[in-house]
């Protein structure tokens, strides 16, 4: 007897979308195929619908501790599962940053039982915590080390080619990497208009992304580490990035790859604005 029964869902198998039945125990599939529903405790009929797997969301900001006013552990995974995320990689830059194994285990506390999806929590680089690095492949629940190279949200910031080639190098687990650079930043401050937004991607430019992707893939290479290059805005990294295999990994999320300035700074104003932009 099963548990469930997905029936008359479309399901892409071998590379073809099919219409199959899925059979769950223990909420695991355990069978495919033309099943009877009377061979099961309840049965959803997915007719006219595609069936997928469970996504994984590698980037959430969920704000806790620290700003849960905005967001927190349970708001976010609930509204992962309604969006078909099961399992969420959570970032360090919350208020402490997640950036020793205190504030990691507090973490973890927070989220036992408290968590619809399944998670896994980044641990925070700083120019001082390479000993922590070092270890973080042993650390339960630890899916990875998140490098800021430029400032964002939060105080985790990493600026300076020795510091991010010493976190790349001392990581036991694969770098996730902000990548823009904070000398490019701080020059180009110049070009920021107070209240005028559109002015956001012409601070951040192009230039300031590939600085520090071009830094980042050299000294990963040099060092044979794995490295991840986070939410990709510009043509320039991907072509860059595409070039490279087993080390570098790249992502490129929804807003970044479907909207653009200057368009979309003139219709939504400061709801455009993010880092890197768009």
């Amino acid at each position: 007897m099963l548990d469930l029964i997905i029936k008359n869902g479309l399901c892409y198998i071998e590379g073809k979308l099919q219409k199959q039945d899925i059979g769950i125990n223990n909420n695991k599939i355990s069978e495919i195929g033309l099943l009877d529903i009377k061979n099961s405790k309840e049965a959803i009929d997915a007719e006219n619908l595609t069936v997928l797997p469970g996504c994984i969301d590698t980037q959430t900001h969920f704000r806790e501790p620290g700003s849960t006013d905005t967001e927190d552990l349970p708001s976010g995974s609930r509204a992962a599962i309604v969006g078909g995320i099961t399992s969420v990689f959570e970032m360090p830059n919350t208020n402490p940053p997640t950036s020793n194994r205190t504030e990691f285990n507090k973490k973890l506390s927070l989220a036992k039982n408290k968590m619809f999806s399944n998670y896994a929590f980044y641990f925070g680089a700083t120019p001082q915590n390479m000993e922590d690095l070092q270890k973080v492949d042993k650390l339960e629940g630890c899916c990875g080390v998140k490098l800021f190279a430029g400032s964002s949200t939060g105080n985790l910031l990493v600026k300076d080619e020795k510091d991010i080639e010493k976190v790349i190098s001392n990581s036991s687990k694969v770098v996730a990497i902000h990548s823009e650079d904070e000398e490019i930043l701080n020059l180009r401050k110049k070009f920021i208009k107070k209240g005028d937004v559109s002015s956001h991607p012409i601070w951040r430019n192009e230039e300031c992304a590939m600085s520090s992707t071009r830094r980042v893939v050299k000294i990963a290479e040099r060092y044979n580490k794995k490295i991840h290059v986070l939410h990709v805005t510009t043509k320039e990294e991907v072509e860059f990035l595409s070039r490279y295999k087993g080390n570098v990994s790249f992502e490129i999320t929804p807003q970044h790859l479907t909207i653009s300035a200057p368009h979309y700074y003139k219709l939504h104003g400061s709801l455009a604005q993010m880092n890197p932009p768009v």
